[in-house]
């Protein structure tokens, strides 16, 4: 049997802890070294990114990440154009270990809307 992705990331949502685009704005805001990674591919983080978002593609997180950030509990936001393949990176952060991480599950307009 095949799994949809559609599945796979309604599974990894479940998972996560997902913040709407004021959810992660607020957080942000609170927890001083939150890290954002923006899991878009870099062609399109190239042409919109948010100036305080790091880009690593969903595709080389597990591989990269440790060289932004070696510390389990850090503030970590993750987002895409629209959540999905942040949910699955998400996931797969805290299956790694990482244990603050939160998933901005929101339109990429509306994120960079608040984010500014």
């Amino acid at each position: 049997m095949i799994i949809p992705a559609s599945d796979l990331i309604t599974a990894a949502k479940s998972n996560c802890d997902c913040l709407d685009h004021v959810q992660a704005k607020l957080f942000f805001d609170r927890n001083e070294d939150t890290i954002v990674i923006d899991v878009r591919e870099p062609k399109e983080a190239e042409s919109s990114k948010l100036k305080e978002s790091v880009n690593i593609p969903r595709g080389l997180l597990e591989m990269k990440i440790m060289d932004i950030c070696d510390k389990h509990d850090a503030p970590i936001l993750v987002h895409c154009k629209t959540g999905g393949r942040a949910s699955l990176s998400a996931n797969t952060l805290q299956i790694m270990g990482y244990s603050n991480v939160h998933v901005i599950v929101a339109d990429y307009d509306d994120l960079k809307m608040t984010f500014g």
